[in-house]
């Protein structure tokens, strides 16, 4: 190899190690940046005592929680390294589902230890600032509504309920109840086997749209009563075909509940569940939890959505 070959060669290896150097640099540079991470707004005197005491983990362990404010609101945070939660990388992070498992259960674990020991609003999983000041200025500009929030929370807890139904037995037992059933089964009683045929057929039919029809009619009565006992209901979605071994997910209610009232409020669905069980329902009580389905600004009721980095600031 002549000297000038060798020269050249020298010469791209080290335009090849200073451009790999320079790209180590950006990516240690952006692995040590830090953004902002948000779980939960509340009135900063409720806050502040309780971090003299033990804290939950961040929803990154090398990180420590905090209050940004220095108003009458504060906001619980943490640092998390932008090049997990920068708006260009967080959507490969939660197309994972164990991160994003492990760092959800993370931000609950902390809006839940909050919610406990104060009213706060909780925020959405996946709510971060790149800067303290965004924090501080959503603070500032939010401030009256998130005060408005904290003082329909506070005291309050939200309990959920979910309401399940055993379609096989909810059938047979319409067949009791429904007038229209039962003459239709009277007919089929006297008519010659091939009519009676039809007749059954459409039997069969109509019990599985009786018992539809008696499956919202129990939800509403639910919702309904237990409203009654609370101090606000919403309905929520509910997976079409969602199935567990109590039975199918006919409804998924969430109530609002004084702490001093829960006895009553839990009193009051036991009486339901003594009422419908011979139905074929199952009720099953949940909570108590952060108040996410009654923590919801003025115009956005309907909007709630599961944040998955569209609110990166």
């Amino acid at each position: 190899m002549s000297g000038r070959e060798t020269k050249r060669k020298h010469t791209r290896g080290a335009k090849k190690a200073a451009r790999t150097n320079k790209e180590a640099a950006r990516t240690n540079d952006a692995a040590g940046e830090q953004a902002v991470y948000v779980y939960c707004v509340g009135e900063r005197d409720s806050l502040a005592p309780l971090f003299d005491a033990e804290l939950p983990g961040a929803i990154e362990g090398e990180s420590e929680l905090e209050l940004v404010g220095d108003g009458a609101l504060a906001a619980v945070v943490s640092g998390v390294p932008l090049a997990d939660y920068g708006e260009g990388e967080l959507p490969s992070r939660l197309a994972d589902a164990t991160w994003t498992a492990t760092r959800a259960l993370r931000h609950e674990r902390v809006v839940e230890h909050f919610a406990r020991r104060a009213a706060v609003v909780p925020l959405r999983f996946g709510t971060i600032y790149l800067r303290r000041e965004g924090v501080e200025r959503m603070l500032s500009e939010r401030g009256a509504q998130f005060l408005s929030i904290l003082k329909r929370l506070e005291g309050r807890e939200e309990w959920g309920l979910n309401v399940y139904v055993e379609r096989g037995r909810l059938r047979e037992a319409v067949a009791g109840v429904s007038a229209r059933l039962r003459e239709m089964e009277e007919r089929a009683a006297a008519s010659p086997p091939g009519r009676a045929y039809l007749v059954r057929k459409k039997i069969e039919s109509l019990r599985d749209e009786e018992a539809r029809a008696e499956t919202r009619r129990v939800a509403a009565e639910v919702e309904s009563r237990l409203a009654e006992a609370s101090d606000a209901a919403a309905r929520l979605r509910v997976l079409k075909d969602e199935a567990t071994e109590q039975g199918e997910l006919a409804a998924r209610l969430a109530f609002l509940v004084p702490r001093q009232k829960f006895d009553e409020f839990r009193a009051a669905a036991e009486a339901l569940a003594g009422e419908y069980t011979p139905l074929g329902f199952r009720f099953e009580l949940t909570g108590p939890w952060p108040a996410y389905n009654f923590a919801v600004f003025d115009g956005e009721e309907g909007k709630r959505q599961e944040a998955k980095g569209k609110n990166q600031k």
